[in-house]
């Protein structure tokens, strides 16, 4: 399945500073690593993020946002968003940053040595 490439540019250039973002294939897209955690993705043409799943009720009321579900069985805690909720740079923040701020709130994974289907977010 491919993803919109264009969709994690963007997603891309609102973390390039940050050190602590890897990419890593998955769900036949793209998914953005912080600290070790998933914290956002591009599945399709979607945006995918993680939220805390208390949070999930609030931000499911904002537009363009709808249940992560890949199994007949929505995902405690994942979102996609779709284009009418990202269209714009400010929009697409405010999700990265939410998706980030659920990352940074777990405690930090180690990495493992050797780990495959991983790269270090691109710096320019």
């Amino acid at each position: 399945m491919a993803f919109d490439e264009k969709l994690a540019a963007r997603i891309r250039s609102v973390l390039e500073d940050r050190k602590d973002v890897v990419e890593k294939r998955m769900f036949g897209g793209v998914a953005f690593m912080v600290r070790g955690h998933m914290s956002c993705g591009v599945v399709g043409s979607s945006l995918m993020v993680r939220v805390d799943a208390s949070e999930q009720g609030r931000c499911l009321r904002e537009r363009g946002a709808r249940p992560m579900d890949f199994t007949g069985r929505p995902m405690a805690g994942f979102l996609f968003v779709d284009l009418p909720g990202i269209s714009g740079t400010a929009a697409l923040v405010k999700w990265v940053r939410r998706a980030v701020a659920h990352a940074e709130a777990r405690p930090a994974k180690a990495r493992t040595a050797g780990s495959t289907g991983k790269k270090r977010l691109a710096r320019s």
